[in-house]
């Protein structure tokens, strides 16, 4: 392993604040984690530009402020090193190479005052958790629930869905709660999440979709499809397919559509990392919205600490994805596959182990959503054995687990040719 080259991981970070301002103060920096006087000279005044809510940028640093002997080039030079996606990554590394700076002079002060043992664990304890005071005591909680049985239940902390048997066993999707929605290919999994994406951009929230699968041309057509419970195969050329009275509503449909403010990211290959710089990004241009992420799907997030170890990987990508629906304080749902081993029952009905590489999705996972159609095994049937089908198929939602309430399935009709999902089958 090489060397930490902290030149060059110090550039990048404050590269990144010049871009990102908001970084100043979130990071959670302090000037004496920088081994470079220059750049500690550098991030004091861009602090002190941000306190006075000025911008930090070149030109405001070399006219507003003292920099110390950087000059335009140096701060150029920097701005070039910026990587928003990785900052959280280079954070991290910054953070640990100056403990481990501090632990080295802590022992050799230790060492060379003869510091009894209790002494030196205490001040190696408030070194890594940052001379925090965590509160312990449980007495204000009890204080804050008090009056809890007299009032009724404060719903902010949940963002609504829209079908009943399932707000039944979940409220909706809660705040800081990671949601699995898992199911074999074609089950209707981008379906469904375009529809809860629909929904909670409808009522005021802001929904953001990390589609790594499907391209975001694909993934519009589709959310078209469903607003205005259209057939995906007239999509393919609407300009032939569509009857006047479909082209006269067209843009009522995009009018709905756009209502919804969904942002999509459909870079593939995209890390957890680079997914909270783009959250981050979007929070702050939102900043009166409450997110609501979407991720299709979990297998395919790119990892770069296992990269030869797939259940490694996934173990990593799911406490990550905890951590970030806690940082952010927003539900985070995502997709996932089913491995084969279910089409080899006779009964086909998933179950919790069926996700692929489910060990710790099982466990990080608040609440895991399993999607099942009979029509789905139906017509892998030879023809003379099927059965007749209706435009809209039963869909199940088999809540497998819910940390916070009841399992069970709910009920819903799913119509595959428009993606649309209700309580009800009702024609188009």
């Amino acid at each position: 392993m090489q060397p930490l080259n902290t030149d060059l991981l110090e550039k990048s970070i404050l590269g990144t604040m010049m871009k990102e301002n908001h970084l100043i103060h979130e990071a959670g920096i302090q000037p004496e984690m920088f081994v470079s006087e220059a750049h500690r000279v550098i991030f004091e005044a861009m602090r002190h530009l941000a306190n006075q809510g000025k911008p930090a940028d070149c030109v405001t640093l070399l006219t507003e402020v003292e920099v110390g002997e950087a000059g335009a080039n140096y701060l150029i030079t920097m701005a070039s090193y910026a990587n928003p996606e990785k900052f959280e990554q280079y954070m991290d590394l910054l953070m640990e190479a100056w403990r481990e700076r501090q632990k080295i002079a802590l022992l050799a002060e230790a060492q060379a005052e003869n510091w009894p043992i209790e002494q030196i664990q205490t001040k190696l304890d408030q070194l890594f958790t940052g001379n925090q005071t965590i509160e312990t005591s449980i007495d204000q909680d009890l204080v804050q629930l008090s009056e809890r049985p007299f009032f009724p239940e404060d719903e902010s902390d949940y963002i609504p869905i829209d079908i009943k048997q399932l707000t039944k066993m979940m409220n909706g999707f809660r705040q800081g709660e990671v949601t699995i929605i898992a199911g074999r290919p074609s089950m209707g999994k981008t379906d469904v999440m375009n529809h809860f994406a629909l929904h909670t951009g409808k009522t005021g929230h802001l929904p953001i979709i990390f589609s790594l699968e499907m391209n975001r041309k694909m993934l519009v057509e589709r959310l078209i499809a469903l607003c205005g419970n259209i057939s995906r195969t007239k999509m393919r050329n609407p300009y032939q397919t569509f009857t006047q009275e479909e082209k006269d509503k067209w843009m009522d449909h995009l009018s709905e559509l756009k209502k919804a403010n969904i942002h999509i990211d459909d870079r593939a290959g995209i890390t957890v990392n680079e997914m909270r710089a783009q959250i981050r990004k979007l929070m702050k241009k939102h900043p009166d919205k409450k997110p609501v992420i979407f991720i299709d799907y979990l297998q395919m997030i790119a990892c770069e600490e296992y990269r030869n170890n797939q259940y490694l990987n996934i173990a990593y990508i799911s406490a990550q994805l905890k951590k970030m629906a806690k940082d952010f304080h927003c539900p985070v749902v995502c997709l996932a596959q089913l491995n084969r081993a279910v089409e080899a029952r006779h009964n086909k009905r998933p179950v919790m182990s069926d996700i692929r590489d489910s060990g710790n999705i099982e466990q990080d996972a608040d609440v895991i959503i399993i999607l099942y159609r009979d029509a789905y095994y139906e017509q892998l049937q030879p023809e003379e054995k099927r059965q007749p089908q209706s435009r809209y198929e039963k869909l199940e939602f088999i809540v497998a687990k819910n940390r916070n309430g009841p399992t069970g399935t709910a009920y819903v009709y799913y119509n595959k040719s428009t993606g649309k999902i209700a309580e009800e089958a009702v024609e188009a």
